[in-house]
């Protein structure tokens, strides 16, 4: 889908979609238990419809009404009928949580599974697993877009490295209360994007699993084997993820009011403010953010230093964002150049010296990537000509009524390549 972005000022209330990171952990937690469970306040982006579709595959049921989905769970346990059943076929579509955590579930509950994707997701590194798997003797194939896992996790030790991402780490706390016995996961290097861990672990714990930590740094997880799911009732938080791109907004004129956020959060991306803050009150010849503990966060924050006059900033920390959708250091830095920006791309940072506005006037494209489609509408409202945007429609991959939310904030939107 192409769109022509007429440069205006946004204005108005906005409540963010619900957490997709809170509803994929939630979700899977339920559908984990044996009985009846109610998640409220879910939105069927493409990825958590990749979830669902994954978990009814592994043995869950679910139905939807309105925004309130109730999970029938398959039951996991250690005797689980499900590990004779043929291998599942699960298809993820491009999300990256949604294979991660699945992956030592699937092995858990059903003795592996067979995983497709689609767009950059079968590229993304799985190395930390397959590393793993070769100590544990765990068989795995990677042919033609297709990832084939088969085996038996058995409770003892394993280490992860920590700086790579915090999903693998999730993916086995799901499974391994669900082994015979106790276990410790154990991050081998410093723990980046920590705070989705506490996310995982508060939906486990909603859910009946305990999962007790060290207070070492970094903290270590010790499992107890022949846990079992409950069923229970959660929500989900608005996303701070999404929020970041209306203040962005904000900070470049429109005034927005984001509706809805809860303060302080379980999601790390809380934050934003403080760090789009960082950028505005930072003096000196350069501003460092650190964005390790919030890649997500880096496109609105790459849209608000690229309009802060007179401010350089350094995204610092950031390598992890080549392995996303796109590689968003290289798609965040050619989206807003072409827009008229001055970013510079470096091997894990971002430098971006600010300008009072963006010259527009360009053609750019999504990269397939909802976030940078995202970003490209904020920086729209501060460009002295329309964009025309092409892939418009990757926002859907996490926030399909943003257009919609665009538009009645004010936003000019046009289909079609034509510039009025």
């Amino acid at each position: 889908m192409t769109l022509t972005l007429i440069p205006t000022t946004l204005s108005g209330a906005v409540t963010p979609p619900p957490s997709k990171s809170q509803a994929h952990r939630l979700l899977i937690a339920a559908a984990l238990a044996e009985g009846e469970s109610v998640v409220r306040n879910v939105s069927l982006s493409q990825d958590i419809e990749a979830t669902l579709r994954c978990l009814a595959e592994l043995g869950a049921e679910w139905t939807l009404e309105g925004d309130v989905v109730t999970v029938r769970g398959m039951g996991a346990n250690p005797m689980s009928p499900h590990r004779r059943l043929a291998l599942p076929r699960l298809d993820c579509g491009e999300s990256g949580s949604t294979l991660r955590f699945l992956i030592p579930i699937a092995l858990a509950v059903r003795g592996g599974g067979i995983f497709t994707g689609r767009g950059r997701l079968m590229d993304r590194p799985q190395k930390p697993y397959f590393d793993l798997f070769d100590r544990k003797g765990i068989f795995y194939e990677q042919k033609d877009g297709v990832l084939t896992v088969q085996g038996r996790l058995l409770p003892g030790e394993y280490r992860l490295p920590g700086d790579v991402s915090s999903q693998f780490f999730t993916g086995l706390l799901y499974a391994l209360p669900l082994l015979e016995g106790p276990s410790a996961l154990i991050p081998t290097t410093f723990l980046e994007s920590e705070d989705y861990i506490h996310m995982t672990l508060q939906a486990m714990g909603t859910f009946g699993v305990e999962m007790p930590a060290t207070l070492s740094l970094p903290p270590q997880y010790h499992p107890q084997g022949n846990q079992t799911y409950r069923p229970g009732q959660a929500a989900v938080e608005p996303d701070w993820s999404q929020a970041g791109f209306w203040f962005a907004a904000g900070a470049l004129g429109s005034p927005v009011e984001v509706e809805g956020m809860t303060v302080p959060s379980l999601q790390g991306d809380w934050r934003y403010l403080e760090l789009q803050e960082a950028i505005y009150a930072g003096t000196g010849p350069e501003v460092a953010v650190d964005v390790s503990q919030n890649p997500d966060l880096v496109p609105p924050l790459a849209a608000a230093a690229a309009l802060a006059a007179g401010k350089t900033t350094r995204l610092v920390n950031a390598g992890r964002l080549r392995i996303k959708e796109s590689d968003r250091l290289a798609s965040a830095t050619a989206v807003l150049n072409a827009l008229g920006a001055d970013v510079t791309e470096g091997k894990d940072f971002l430098l971006i010296r600010g300008r009072e506005m963006l010259r527009g006037g360009a053609t750019v494209d999504s990269w397939g990537d909802h976030r940078i489609a995202m970003m490209t509408a904020v920086a729209a409202t501060r460009c002295e000509n329309p964009v025309i945007l092409t892939g418009a429609e990757a926002v859907n991959k996490s926030y399909p009524d943003f257009w919609e939310e665009y538009t009645r904030l004010g936003g000019k939107v046009e289909s079609g390549e034509e510039t009025p």
